[in-house]
């Protein structure tokens, strides 16, 4: 008798239409799950720094881009055929209401909140943000208490696709999004605030 580990085990990898009939259906109410890659992810609950955070990039980006932008938090964003990931928050043009009827496609930048979730979201997010050729991705590392700054998508040989530009900064540096380049953003404002 073969034993558990002997066994083939056969996978399936949804596809994105797939996967957005099955949320219209109510078969993952209650659930926190994204699609990456054709996996379905279980999203890690969020702590009270965690979720304050999100609010606080999403009031700082939508004050640094201004007029004809908004930050979506925790909303698809419909990428490929293979992932609708639900970052923590989107900078997308428009209104709310221009995405009625579908989920945008791209974001001019998108900001990944990480505490437990650091690993997820600086390998398999950052290869499929730079897959999909999103200019801009923010990590904001509360581990560590940085801004990690992803910019320059492009393919890699050997690792599908990576951003060639890497930056680190804390506190007190400032960034220049690139899809608001009038902008000046305290990296300060985006981390939690430091104890005394």
């Amino acid at each position: 008798m073969a034993s558990p580990v002997d066994l083939e085990i056969k996978t399936r990898r949804w596809r994105r239409i797939e996967y957005e009939r099955l949320v219209e259906l109510g078969m993952f109410t209650g659930e926190r799950l994204e699609l990456l890659n054709g996996l379905l992810v279980v999203r890690e609950p969020q702590g009270s720094p965690h979720a304050s955070i999100v609010s606080q990039v999403a009031r700082v980006l939508e004050r640094a881009f201004g007029p004809g932008w908004h930050a979506r938090q925790h909303a698809p964003l419909a990428l490929d055929d293979d992932s609708e990931p639900e970052p923590d928050v989107a900078m997308v043009p428009g209104e709310p209401r221009a995405y009625y009827a579908t989920h945008p496609s791209t974001a001019a930048l998108v900001v990944e909140v990480a505490d437990s979730s650091l690993r997820l979201d600086r390998r398999l997010k950052t290869e499929l943000y730079a897959r999909n050729r999103l200019r801009e991705y923010w990590i904001v590392n509360l581990t560590d208490a940085a801004l990690e700054i992803y910019r320059d998508p492009q393919p890699a040989p050997s690792e599908g696709w990576r951003y060639a530009d890497v930056e680190i900064m804390r506190a007190p540096a400032t960034v220049t999004p690139l899809g608001a380049p009038h902008a000046i953003v305290e990296v300060a404002e985006l981390l939690p605030p430091r104890r005394a």
